[in-house]
């Protein structure tokens, strides 16, 4: 039985805005449930009596938009909470979709000391509902039609905003859909995150983990905190596209899961923010590494990734350049992410993802065991932590590591910041070794690009170097503020499962960064 289906016209809006709903039902009466998600979920506003006709979608909505008509109007309440909104569409059959919007607070109201910037270009970019995300052509791969490698042809660079999301994405089922291996890989075993069995029960893609807030990182975060007493106020990756001065207000800003798809507004405003003594708490991975831009009013993000130099108009025109995209390590740019994070994907990779460090312990092995993240912790130089979570998984972020004369790695100072602070490091890649008896499900792609992005080469030797890289736990200071980058995507699980570690390390950069429980 086919369900409801809708969008909204904004991804954020404060108390009093109208929000627009467009949808297509096949039951022409509907009623849309408003519930705020973060330690529990509350129900805020049912309406009913919705009145939605059927409407085609058009082709190639996955990059122009479905352009709907209204369906309804509703208003952001005045005592709404800052936070992530589910917004719940519910046939008359009682088929049912989700979407959401952020309630954000106004510029007049009292902030809290710290804020999440909820990863919402990552949505976007990930989102194949209409067939494509920037990855794939995952309707054809879903269906059979086409393989892994095929399928990846079929990316699109741009991605309308204006299309519902694909269920599984935005509102998973409850179930495991972590991106790493369950278990450590057995000799000669093909090992994959995915039951096979949930796939096929829930038809899951193999992009459904990767991004979203619901059963995902920014919510396991955001429940931790609340337990634990902590306040934070919500903004949105969009909203540096059209308010400047967003974290002005802030001490504190926090990147969480897969911060991964940045425009070079967000960037100015982070950069300055730290600059200017703010401080940045980074647990994600993969964080800021492809460079986009908003088009057409904020109803479409372009993102033409490595294909960047030979696909974006942008590339050609030396005015429009500075918003072309790419990586944001191209050192055409000269604003490498890890000027702003400290660490970068380029030097560290995947962990536990399917024959990438298929063996690996999942943990972080400790080396400064004084630096000011353990106190407490009773850690010590050469302890693991966080092998029995994973900890380390996925994507993780890192540097090209030298070592002193003490037996400590330290930054060597290569497209990271000279004074990087590394605390503990584990093994990471890029993509599966060539010699996988296996058919390649993580490929070498587009290594000539990124090894001369990141070494200065790309010969075989370069390309090679590039396989080996680690995930990277590091501080460092920043003009008057600090960063702390716990350099993985994982970093929220040892927090759900009350790691003592992980909370304790986590409670001493709350401390350190100003952010204290309420009273």
């Amino acid at each position: 039985m086919a369900s409801p289906e809708f969008y909204v016209d904004k991804v954020s809006a404060v108390p009093g805005e109208t929000v627009r709903l467009f949808a297509s039902s096949p039951s022409p009466q509907c009623s849309l449930e408003i519930r705020r998600i973060g330690h529990q979920s509350l129900l805020v506003e049912r309406i009913d009596n919705i009145q939605v006709a059927s409407h085609a979608t058009p082709e190639n909505a996955d990059q122009f938009g479905c352009d709907w008509p209204v369906a309804l109007e509703f208003k952001i309440g005045q005592d709404w909470k800052t936070g992530y909104y589910d917004l719940c569409l519910i046939a008359g059959d009682g088929t049912s979709s989700h979407h959401f919007v952020c309630v954000r607070k106004s510029r007049n109201e009292h902030k809290a000391n710290a804020i999440i910037v909820l990863s919402t270009n990552t949505y976007v970019a990930y989102n194949y509902w209409g067939g494509a995300n920037a990855y794939a052509n995952v309707a054809d791969l879903m269906a059979g039609r086409l393989d892994s490698a095929a399928s990846r042809e079929g990316a699109i660079a741009r991605l309308s905003r204006m299309r519902p999301y694909a269920q599984t994405l935005i509102c998973p089922p409850d179930v495991r859909l972590r991106l790493v291996n369950p278990t450590v890989r057995k000799m000669n075993e093909l090992v994959t995150p995915a039951d096979p069995a949930l796939i096929v029960e829930h038809g899951l893609s193999p992009y459904d983990g990767a991004a979203g807030f619901i059963r995902k990182w920014e919510h396991k975060f955001v429940s931790w905190m609340e337990e634990h007493g902590y306040e934070l106020d919500y903004l949105t990756d969009q909203d540096f596209e059209t308010e400047k001065g967003l974290l002005a207000d802030y001490k504190t800003a926090f990147l969480v899961g897969h911060s991964e798809y940045w425009s070079k507004n967000a960037r100015v405003q982070f950069d300055r923010f730290t600059e200017e003594g703010g401080n940045l708490a980074v647990f994600s991975g993969n964080t800021c590494y492809w460079k986009v831009r908003w088009e057409d009013d904020g109803q479409s993000m372009v993102a033409h990734k490595c294909r960047g130099e030979e696909q974006d108009p942008y590339w050609w025109d030396p005015k429009t350049l500075p918003d072309a995209t790419h990586v944001w390590s191209h050192p055409e740019f000269g604003l490498p992410e890890a000027k702003m994070t400290g660490l970068s994907f380029l030097y560290g990779g995947y962990h536990r993802l399917c024959m990438c460090v298929a063996r690996g312990g999942g943990a972080y092995t400790v080396y400064d065991d004084q630096h000011w993240a353990l106190d407490g912790t009773d850690l010590f130089y050469g302890d693991m932590i966080g092998g029995d979570l994973p900890l380390i998984g996925y994507e993780n972020d890192g540097c090209i590591i030298n070592f002193d004369t003490q037996g400590l790695p330290v930054g060597s100072g290569v497209g990271v910041p000279e004074n990087l602070e590394i605390i503990a490091i584990a093994p990471a890649t890029l993509a599966e070794s060539e010699r996988n008896p296996f058919p390649p499900l993580i490929p070498r792609e587009e290594t000539d690009v990124l090894s001369t992005i990141a070494y200065g080469r790309n010969d075989d030797e370069t390309v090679e170097r590039m396989m080996r890289g680690h995930a990277v736990m590091a501080s460092f200071k920043r003009g008057e503020g600090e960063v702390f980058n716990a350099g993985t995507t994982e970093w929220v699980y040892g927090l759900e499962a009350a790691d003592p570690f992980v909370e304790e390390i986590t409670r001493n950069i709350l401390r350190r960064f100003e952010v204290e429980p309420v009273e």
